[in-house]
Order: C-alpha cells, then structure tokens, then sequence
C-alpha cells in the first residue's frame, strides 16, 4: 500500500483519529533500495526503556561498521593531502622549515582553514625541536591526534540527542540547494531502519516541489507524511499540526522540513524563529535537534552561513553534505572548531544509505590514512 500524505486541512477539519497502523510501502520506485521485508539489522523496540539512548547508540555502532563508505567518501580529500606522507617519507630534521610549509600549504588547500592549520604546524614545529618527534611516522601521528584530539574536544555529542519523551522533534535547516530535503530522507530511512516509527513534516512551502520530493522520500522509506494545501498555509503551522499528530498517534520522531533561506535575509531567518516557537508549543522545549545542513563544496563559505544560523535559532549539529565530490574535507575541523558545534552526519555518496554518522576517529583515519 502507497503512503499517503496527510494534507493540513484534514488536520485541522476533524477529529484527531485513533493511531493508524505502521504504514508500508508495498511497491518500491526504481532506483530505491528500501525493502520494508529486510529486517534491521539493530532492531529495538519503541515500547522499550530508553528507546531513545539505545537508537543513538546503535546509530553510533552503525557509524563504526560502515567505515568503508567514510573511507570512499573522503577520497578526494585524502588524495589531496597524500603529499603529507611524501613529504614524511625521507624527513630529516634539516628540511624540517621546508616540510612543514608544504605540509601547511597541504592543510589549506584541504580547508583547514588558517587558523587551524597554523596552530597545527607551530605545535608539530615545537615537537619537532625540543626532540619529542624523531621520525616522519611519529609526526604523522602527532597531527591525526591533533586533528581528533581538536574534534573530541569541540564536537562532543555526535549522536542525535533525542531527549526521553516521545515525539521528538528534528528541524532540518539551511540555505537553498544544500541537499536540506534529500538529507531529511536519509535520517528518515536509517531512523526507521533502526526500528523508529518516523513521521515526515513537508515544512518547505515556498517551492513548489518540496512537497512532492518529500513525498518521494516518504514513499522510499515507508514513512507517513503531513504536507500543506497549495499555497494557504505557514511552515510554522504545518509543523506544529505535524507535531500535534506526531504526538496523538505515537510517533517516535518527527522529521520538519524547512525551506531553503538566505542567512542574509533578515525576514526568512525570522520565520525560522516561527516554526522553532510552533513547535515547543506542541511538545515543551522541542525541537531536540536543529540540524543545519551545510554544503561541504563550499569549504570554508560554509561558515558565515552556520554562524547566523546558530545565531538565530541555535544550532545543535551539523549536516555536512557533497563531500564525496570535494577535496574540502577539512572543513569538516574548521566548522567544529570555530563554532563549537558537532558534526552529526556526513554525506559520503548519492544512495540511500550514504549519509553517514560521523565518527571523528573514522573521519580522521580517512582523510589521513
């Protein structure tokens, strides 16, 4: 049986309805790899004692056993930065000045960013002097411990934080052409593959397509959906009567859509605010999470974005997307660094199971390995 969406209108028309029964996609579209016969493999149960604590941590598990797709996914980065283990190779301690510039040159290209970069290569220097590294392969480690050491000390928390209390409340947030809806569909599909009852909130009414690519995904990943009538009504409201279900027909979590915004203008940031309010009317201090999806092809231009956005709504992860098609993955460090805010997945690929939990030591190992 086809999902259907729950237009706003029905919502608000009649009478709340008893829990339905979890809905199935009988008929999968081409290309999709949801099949609602395969059984997960970490399955849990919603009725279960702190569900929530047991699906972040099966979720990390999963960001441990899929290792090889971070590896694949940062290749381009770890192409860019193979030059550290050439220079590495045959290092003695008088080319050490000369070294450590291309090995900086190597970090900035990648999108260290400067500040990151400089505080590196002063430390690894330091080392290198006072006789605390002797070898190329005892720095090589020295600057993984940096880089991880830096995203464990700023990025705690990398597992959904999805409070105790059922729904919980994810708004998926971000500037147009990030990948906000197609990052909403994967949480989706690993949420509810990990045996979480997932309802989808089309929030994005300002373009015209929203709806139906969310539609789509709600198709893909066997999840309900509640969209807006054409054109009559406020994201804010269609979050909050999604909540509202979410709440009376025992829904684990509810996934809210935005629409792609400016962190320039002033009155689509301000609507954000709205739909944030909306929300925690429905379920106090909701949403639990706010993920701002930022496009890792823009390296370091990512960051004024994520500084006015954290600024307006507060932002508790990051969604860093497209970075299998850029050499920038260290922008992965300079977001985290300079916000104090930690990255939750990464977008490795174009499938359905490409977005990936971030694991920092994965991460490092796969950009310098």
């Amino acid at each position: 049986m086809a999902t259907t969406p729950t237009h706003l209108s029905s919502l608000l028309s009649k009478p709340s309805p008893a829990p339905a029964p979890h809905l199935a996609v009988a008929s999968r579209r081409p290309g999709s790899n949801y099949n609602p016969q395969r059984p997960s493999r970490f399955k849990c149960s919603a009725s279960q004692t702190g569900f929530f604590t047991r699906l972040g941590r099966l979720i990390k598990e999963k960001a441990k056993s899929d290792v090889e797709k971070v590896f694949s996914g940062f290749s381009k980065t770890r192409d860019n930065l193979a030059v550290i283990d050439e220079l590495l190779l045959y290092w003695n301690l008088a080319d050490t000045d000369r070294v450590l510039d291309e090995l900086e040159e190597a970090l900035l290209v990648s999108d260290f960013g400067p500040k990151i970069t400089i505080k590196i290569v002063e430390t690894l220097r330091e080392d290198i002097m006072s006789g605390k590294l002797k070898s190329g392969s005892e720095i090589k480690d020295a600057l993984k411990k940096s880089v991880l050491d830096l995203l464990n000390k700023k990025g705690k928390k990398t597992e959904l934080q999805l409070g105790s209390r059922k729904p919980a409340v994810v708004m998926i947030v971000g500037v147009n052409g990030g990948g906000k809806t197609t990052s909403l569909g994967k949480l989706a599909y690993r949420l509810k593959n990990e045996g979480a009852k997932i309802l989808l909130a089309a929030g994005d009414t300002f373009r015209a397509a929203a709806s139906d690519q969310l539609e789509i995904w709600a198709e893909r990943t066997g999840c309900e959906i509640v969209v807006a009538e054409e054109g009559k009504t406020k994201a804010s409201s269609v979050l909050s009567q999604a909540v509202k279900k979410g709440k009376e027909q025992g829904f684990d979590i509810v996934l809210c859509d935005t629409s792609g915004r400016l962190h320039t203008n002033f009155s689509l940031m301000e609507e954000l605010i709205a739909c944030k309010k909306a929300v925690g009317k429905v379920v106090p201090r909701a949403p639990n999470e706010i993920l701002l999806v930022l496009d890792g092809t823009t390296g370091l231009n990512m960051l004024p974005q994520a500084r006015e956005f954290n600024e307006v709504v507060g932002i508790t992860g990051f969604i860093l997307t497209k970075l299998d098609g850029s050499a920038r993955g260290g922008c992965v460090v300079s977001v985290v660094d300079e916000l104090g805010i930690p990255v939750k997945f990464v977008g490795v690929g174009e499938g359905v199971e490409d977005l990936q939990p971030f694991d920092a030591e994965a991460f490092v190992n796969a950009i310098f390995s």
